[in-house]
């Protein structure tokens, strides 16, 4: 009998009942936290140069602190001032960071230094305790609080720089895990810090039959080859004959949907499927409870959020944010409209535009969805297509064709015969078979009846669409050669013009 497993159940559900995570009043809780951070932050260089003393004594800290601070992207706060707070303390957050993310860079860029505190660090701490309370909300089996938690990420062999360490934000996580979490965490730090991709789960596969693994976290890509490297490795039908007690997989990182089919097809029988929304820049979301795969926005753990509409009120058709965007706090979101998220956190992020879109799907409940990145919004030719609505594309596809595209992208390229701009789709396919012309023919239809601005745009300026099927292995090879491969890298959806020709060209050899 699960005697500790039923303890531990108890106390969350007693915990989850008494003291419920999310906060009564959600707007005086979001007002706490910015003035918490503009209190901790005033005496710093940022503080200083922007008043916060000044804002924290106005009628409305809110609007003024929105008045008074522009909006960042990373290429504006990293060469103002987050350059500066790699060496010198007390730039954007009292002291120096101790360590620094390092973006997975899915668009070909270098790598972007996102700080990371000890305050961050807790904050991130904080949400996963409030994730892990809300597990009362689900039925899950009492055996499951003693089992293995097996977390695929990025290595936690960090590198030693100019006082401060730097790595993917997951195996940052990793190398500062709570100390309860050290008996049950799998694979452990020995396996979790060897850089090598296929060295590191080679070693998960050897050691798979000792551990008693009862929940996965990890982007659902990698989380898939992983699982299929252990049931090839050890010989077996499904994971369930290894673990028999596996009953939850924590996704994140991109949308799940698209691995669903797939990652199923490895399980015995149904688990629960939680989404996560954790970035560089901190764990901003979870799901909370069973029905939906929304995720419950983290209002009172220490940061603070504004929204821009993503549509012609916030950005150009370009996806360029304009000069002066309609901004809006918690009170002012609406459902079913996609925000760019801005972030101010206790890692000296202020009003930073981490480039995700969300939407709300349940405002009393603070549930969001992710929709895709400000970036990854396909509208060279005003086809106005998201990241969700192409998601939804090539599901669609999946099911009308019985194959099963696992990775894909898709962007907007001139033909060299007359320069007329056409789509050009590259698909992942892992399982089954996919002739190019039927998918370019599914693809078409569905968007167009879907999309009212992509039915528009295929009578005038978007003169064709171009499908190319290429086997799931072909895309990620591509990302290996730019040493980009597992942990929390993740496949652009949507790729420029220059960046698509480059993987065309790769696919030819």
């Amino acid at each position: 009998m699960a005697f500790y497993g039923h303890v531990i159940k108890a106390l969350i559900q007693t915990k989850h009942t008494l003291l419920p995570h999310e906060p009564s009043d959600p707007y005086a809780a979001q007002e706490e936290q910015l003035r918490n951070l503009l209190e901790t932050a005033k005496d710093t260089a940022f503080g200083k140069y922007y008043n916060f003393a000044r804002i924290l004594e106005a009628e409305d800290v809110r609007k003024t602190y929105r008045e008074e601070v522009p909006i960042f992207d990373y290429d504006t706060i990293n060469e103002e001032w987050w350059k500066k707070q790699r060496h010198d303390p007390d730039i954007t957050w009292p002291g120096r960071p101790g360590f620094f993310a390092l973006s997975s860079g899915t668009t070909g860029k270098k790598s972007k230094r996102i700080p990371v505190t000890d305050e961050m660090l807790e904050c991130t701490q904080r949400v996963g305790r409030a994730q892990a309370e809300c597990l009362a909300n689900f039925d899950l089996p009492a055996e499951l609080f003693e089992k293995d938690i097996l977390m695929l990420t990025s290595s936690a062999d960090l590198n030693e720089k100019d006082g401060w360490l730097e790595g993917e934000i997951s195996g940052i996580n990793v190398s500062n895990m709570p100390e309860f979490m050290e008996g049950v965490y799998k694979p452990g730090l020995e396996i979790a810090q060897i850089a090598d991709w296929d060295e590191r789960v080679q070693r998960i596969a050897e050691e798979a039959p000792k551990w008693d693994v009862g929940a996965l976290a990890g982007i659902p890509s990698w989380m898939v080859m992983m699982l299929r490297k252990v049931i090839e490795h050890n010989k077996l039908s499904n994971i369930h004959e290894i673990w028999p007690n596996l009953s939850i997989y924590t996704t994140g990182g991109v949308a799940f949907e698209p691995y669903r089919q797939t990652f199923e097809a490895l399980l015995d029988h149904p688990i629960t499927i939680m989404d996560t929304y954790l970035a560089s820049e901190g764990f901003f979301a979870f799901n909370a409870r069973p029905g939906t795969m929304a995720m419950e926005l983290a209002l009172d753990h220490g940061m603070y959020f504004e929204f821009v509409p993503h549509n012609e009120r916030g950005f150009d058709s370009a996806g360029t944010i304009l000069e002066k965007p309609k901004v809006v706090d918690f009170r002012g979101v609406e459902e079913g409209v996609d925000y760019a998220l801005i972030v101010s956190t206790p890692a000296g992020a202020w009003r930073y535009m981490i480039g995700d879109t969300i939407k709300f799907m349940d405002k009393e409940k603070m549930e969001i969805v992710i929709t895709g990145r400000t970036k990854y919004f396909l509208n060279v030719v005003g086809s106005q297509l998201s990241e969700e609505k192409l998601n939804k594309a090539i599901g669609v596809l999946n099911k009308n064709t019985g194959a099963t595209v696992k990775e894909f992208t898709v962007g907007a390229i001139k033909r060299e015969e007359d320069g007329e701009y056409v789509h050009q789709w590259v698909l992942g396919l892992e399982e089954g078979e996919l002739d190019a012309e039927k998918a370019k023919e599914e693809l078409d239809r569905h968007l167009q009846e879907a999309n009212k601005n992509y039915a528009v745009a295929r009578k005038k300026a978007l003169k064709d669409i171009r499908v190319r099927v290429e086997p799931a292995d072909r895309l990620y090879a591509f990302l290996e050669q730019t040493k980009k491969k597992g942990g929390q890298i993740k496949f652009p959806k949507v790729m420029p013009e220059e960046k698509l020709l480059e993987l065309l060209e790769f696919l030819k050899k």
